[in-house]
């Protein structure tokens, strides 16, 4: 399917590993540029350098998503090399485990910065290009943010406030023909949750636990799924789409689990 994205600049913050990953992969497939934002050089210059192996276009940037300045600065990159601006995926963030019980004042903040408050820079300062491209924003989410885990008190609340902002920004935005939506994700098996189910006494034993509960298939979602729905959003075939919280989590989150 031709989403019309040929030739469109859309920026992917924590685009060299898993879902960031998946997107930028589908987002060059279907003819767009993706740009890939994150912290880590080698592991950002290995995921260009595979998009250019295959003959498609791709940018990057260095950037410590936490710091304002070096948000700014990567944005600038982007219009500098490319001119435009035409979407932008909130991607990057981690569940890092900062409970209520266990918790400090300082690791909440700094949760809310590594997962929240870099959603913000990240349009604030896209945001004179998206109104000049009409472009469209999409966050990515956790079930976190309406299930509860334990344990996770700042990336729940991180992802509380990524669901609020894309339904804020999708009002803010109306005039200009933004829109805004935000996917969000159940149980998708990126590097990431591999590295947490490593941390059980028999990490085979707890995944079956996890995916014996995903109503449709008994299986991860893939990172090439959540894409697929991302690049949709950014695309003019969803054209009438904006403030939702769309679920690509095979029925995990809402579904029965007894299923």
């Amino acid at each position: 399917m031709d989403l019309g994205l040929k030739g469109k600049v859309v920026i992917v913050t924590g685009g060299s590993k898993g879902i960031g990953n998946g997107i930028v992969k589908v987002l060059s497939q279907e003819g767009a540029i993706p740009f890939i934002i994150g912290r880590t050089e080698s592991d950002v210059i290995q995921a260009a350098s595979a998009v250019a192996s295959e003959g498609r276009e791709v940018g990057y940037a260095i950037a410590e998503l936490t710091d304002p300045d070096q948000c700014k600065e990567a944005v600038d990159k982007v219009v500098e090399e490319y001119g435009r601006i035409d979407g932008l995926v909130n991607n990057a963030g981690v569940n890092d485990g900062v409970g209520l019980e266990g918790g400090s004042y300082r690791e909440f903040i700094d949760s809310l910065n590594k997962n929240l408050t870099h959603y913000y820079m990240m349009a604030h300062y896209s945001l004179s290009e998206l109104k000049r491209n009409k472009g469209s924003i999409v966050n990515i989410g956790s079930k976190t943010s309406v299930t509860g885990q334990g344990g996770t008190s700042g990336y729940a609340a991180a992802n509380g406030g990524r669901n609020a902002l894309a339904r804020e920004w999708a009002v803010e935005l109306l005039p200009y023909g933004i829109r805004v939506n935000t996917v969000v994700v159940a149980e998708c098996f990126t590097p990431l949750y591999k590295k947490w189910i490593k941390t059980f006494p028999d990490p085979e034993s707890k995944l079956k636990q996890i995916t014996n509960h995903i109503p449709l298939g008994n299986r991860m979602t893939t990172a090439e799924e959540i894409a697929n729905m991302v690049v949709f959003l950014l695309s003019d075939k969803s054209s009438h789409t904006t403030g939702q919280l769309i679920y690509v989590d095979g029925g995990y989150t809402h579904l029965d689990r007894s299923i």
